[in-house]
């Protein structure tokens, strides 16, 4: 059902399918263009009541709305009212034969939230013990930057009558669970991410034309306009002489990564971006399983890796012999090509359109950190709805600066920092390493970066050598892909004055699922609020992710979302399978949704807590004990040398004849006296409340902690570690 609001399209969905008999609506908001259609759609003001709380009012508009209605209104103070009286007042209204819509008034709250229920609420409306019928009211805009909204500022709004929930516990959460789902189902019908990604890039990056990128390790610069022409000429030469769907690319973040990856995706050919730090039996397995014949380097990357596999002859394309050979003036003519070509001629020149949607646009690999790379196939949609989504949380100006020195084989690296940028307009500031703390710093404070995206590792380095105003520029630093550490952060705080953002994603998500953002708290002229970050949350799920939680050890058994389990997603920025893995596929999908192998839960505002990886958890005695909570504990204890870099320590399980699985610790702080720091790190633990089932049952020193590129712990390094150490066959 379509309705006229005046300032947008109103789509109503199951009006028809309500309960016959009066009934208690939740909506997660409502505004005064959804509240006319929503009166309508419930068969006109005569036949509703609405129940509003006295200082979480919604705005004057909506009460307008409701004033003109002649709608009976419930009003109650959430301090002084009671839940029975309460529930008494709706049950006499439902028994007039009247449905009850409670309207939420607007919290202060951060864009992008999906409820405007605060958690007190939440908790308060389970404690009705009503069956209520969930609403859910979303504003939506057909754009591939800012595509969900809390505002008014949509291009439609979609209202959402769903099925009447069951009476019983945890309402609140349950609420949540069909209002995420509900958004999901409504954010991956956008006909925005039904467009190409070549498409939206050119659009973009001639949109922005005068927008540089600045290679940081030379101090070039290099405007999109530009660098989009120079793509297209490569582009042309791919196609040319590339015959396969794949082409491998070997290349850290800069001018030539850059071009590389565009010029992929303007010639149609998916880019495979390659862990240049992989062993020679990773790199084969990728080559093997990504068909790939060729692969994009240049000579000078080359020289300063000599101990990678690189292929042999014909399969190395070098990119600045290349671009030589092309010439500079072909190379300028498809520069003014980019300028002054409308898109539409420049589509129809490159066929931008062909592959669009659920079709392959990259393809990337796991790092291996618990076995042999899997390929996942990231599709057009995956990869524009995954920005849409951090977009729709975060407001940053277009040119904005952001610090690109992630590695592009890296999801986040891929997505985040390469693809990003472009489609919004975002100043790159690339380096080839993550690792070079001193001149990331000084590219940051040269450039005043505004968006940095790292890991809890390297932002440690980084930290170690900066200064009070090093991130003055920063409203966003971003930290993933590992637990960041409460002394970390708190250590940022104290010298810089920055907080750390804890955020979380996988490979197989594109990768972003939830982020830490602004700080909200009350206000004088509104109390209530739904934060923006949590401490100890990786953050609020992004609009469009739905998530389930179950039974760690049983997937059909459905649990509460704030009961830790086993987290399921399913979402338009969820891959749908591993290439050439069926036997993996079929375990980790189910009825559309992708177990991720995390333990976590989420609470009445949609803050995810991690309990860290199922497959990080070692059953000592027949307890699970989670290896993550006993290093940070650990870590927090042991004495870190003076200019120590990377992990101290990792806790590995092994197994043990008497109790099933035993913990030790490597630690590459550890050379000496290991009974009486083992003593004294057990003695530790138990003073902080861990069981002493928990301790680990003896110290491994080692020279370092294996990593992966990506800052994350390399845990099939660490395990041949423990186990070789302790004449363990593996």
């Amino acid at each position: 059902m379509l309705y006229n609001g005046g300032m947008a399209t109103v789509r109503i969905h199951g009006a028809e399918e309500r309960p016959s008999q009066p009934s208690f609506y939740i909506l997660n908001r409502v505004d005064e263009v959804s509240l006319p259609a929503i009166i309508k759609a419930m068969g006109g003001a005569e036949n509703v009541a609405f129940m509003v709380e006295e200082v979480l009012i919604p705005s004057e508009a909506v009460m307008k709305v409701v004033q003109e209605s002649g709608s009976k209104v419930l009003s109650f103070n959430f301090r002084k009212s009671d839940s029975r009286t309460l529930r008494e007042q709706l049950m006499q209204l439902m028994q007039e034969g009247l449905d009850v819509l409670y309207l939420p008034g607007r919290p202060n709250s951060i864009i992008g939230t999906i409820s405007d229920v605060p958690m007190p609420f939440m908790m308060q409306l389970g404690a009705l013990h009503i069956a209520p019928v969930p609403v859910f009211v979303g504003g939506f805009r057909n754009h591939v930057s800012r595509a969900f909204t809390a505002g008014l500022d949509y291009d439609w709004v979609t209202v959402d009558f769903l099925p009447k929930m069951q009476s019983g516990p945890q309402t609140g959460e349950r609420l949540l669970e069909i209002w995420m789902e509900a958004c999901y189902k409504r954010y991956d019908e956008n006909p925005a991410f039904e467009k190409s990604l070549p498409r939206v890039l050119v659009e973009n990056l001639k949109k922005h034309a005068s927008v540089e990128l600045v290679d940081g390790l030379d101090g070039s610069s290099l405007p999109y306009g530009k660098m989009l022409g120079v793509a297209m000429a490569l582009a042309r030469w791919f196609k040319k002489n590339v015959k396969e769907s794949r082409l491998g690319i070997i290349l850290p973040p800069g001018k030539g990564g850059v071009i590389a990856n565009i010029a992929c995706f303007l010639a149609g050919i998916v880019p495979v971006n390659i862990n240049y730090t992989s062993s020679e039996s990773a790199f084969e397995s990728i080559v093997r399983q990504g068909g790939l014949k060729h692969f994009v380097t240049a000579r000078a990357f080359m020289s300063k890796l000599p101990q990678f596999p690189w292929p042999k002859g014909e399969a190395i394309i070098h990119l600045d012999k290349t671009l030589k050979g092309l010439g500079m003036a072909k190379i300028a003519s498809w520069v003014a090509f980019a300028k002054f070509a409308p898109v539409s001629v420049i589509a129809k020149t490159f066929n931008l359109d062909a592959r669009c949607k659920d079709d392959e646009a990259a393809l990337l690999f796991t790092s291996g950190s618990s076995g042999e790379p899997k390929g996942v196939p990231l599709t057009h949609k995956m990869i524009l709805s995954n920005t849409a989504q951090l977009l729709s949380k975060a407001w940053v100006p277009a040119g904005s600066p952001i610090l690109c020195s992630l590695p592009i084989f890296h999801s986040l690296g891929l997505s985040f920092t390469t693809i990003m940028p472009m489609i919004y307009g975002f100043s790159m500031v690339t380096y080839p390493s993550p690792l070079d703390a001193k001149n990331l710093n000084d590219l940051i404070e040269k450039h005043k970066c505004t968006i940095v995206l790292s890991t809890p590792t390297f932002a440690r380095s980084m930290l170690r050598r900066a200064h009070a105003d090093t991130y003055k520029s920063v409203k966003y630093f971003v930290v993933g892909a590992e637990k960041l550490q409460e002394t970390l952060a708190n250590e940022f705080i104290e010298k810089c004055g920055v907080q750390l953002l804890e955020g979380y994603g996988l490979t197989e998500t594109t990768p972003l699922c939830g982020v830490n953002l602004d700080r909200i708290g009350p206000t004088a002229e509104q109390p209530y609020y739904v934060p923006g970050e949590k401490k100890g949350t990786i953050g609020q799920l992004v609009p469009g992710l739905a998530v389930r939680i179950t039974d760690p050890d049983n997937d059909d058994v459905r649990l509460p979302l704030s009961e830790q389990g086993m987290i399921w997603f399913k979402g338009p920025n969820v891959f749908s399978g591993y290439i050439g893995r069926d036997d993996l596929n079929a375990e980790i999908f189910r009825d559309g949704w992708f177990k991720t192998g995390d333990l976590g839960f989420v609470d009445l505002n949609g803050f995810l807590t991690l309990g860290g990886r199922r497959s990080r958890f070692s059953k000592v005695g027949g307890e699970m004990v989670p290896h993550e909570v006993v290093e940070n504990a650990i870590e927090d204890f042991v004495e870190i040398p003076e200019g120590f870099t990377g992990r101290a320590v990792a806790v590995m399980g092994v197994p043990d004849a008497a109790k099933g699985e035993a913990l030790v610790l490597l630690s590459a702080v550890h050379q000496g006296q290991l009974n009486q720091a083992l003593e004294e790190i057990k003695n530790h633990l138990v003073a902080e409340g861990l069981p002493r089932l928990w301790c680990p049952r003896e110290i491994i020193p080692v020279e370092a902690i294996p990593a992966l590129p990506t800052g994350k712990m390399d845990l099939k390094g660490c395990q041949m570690l423990a186990y070789e150490a302790l004449n363990i066959p593996h």
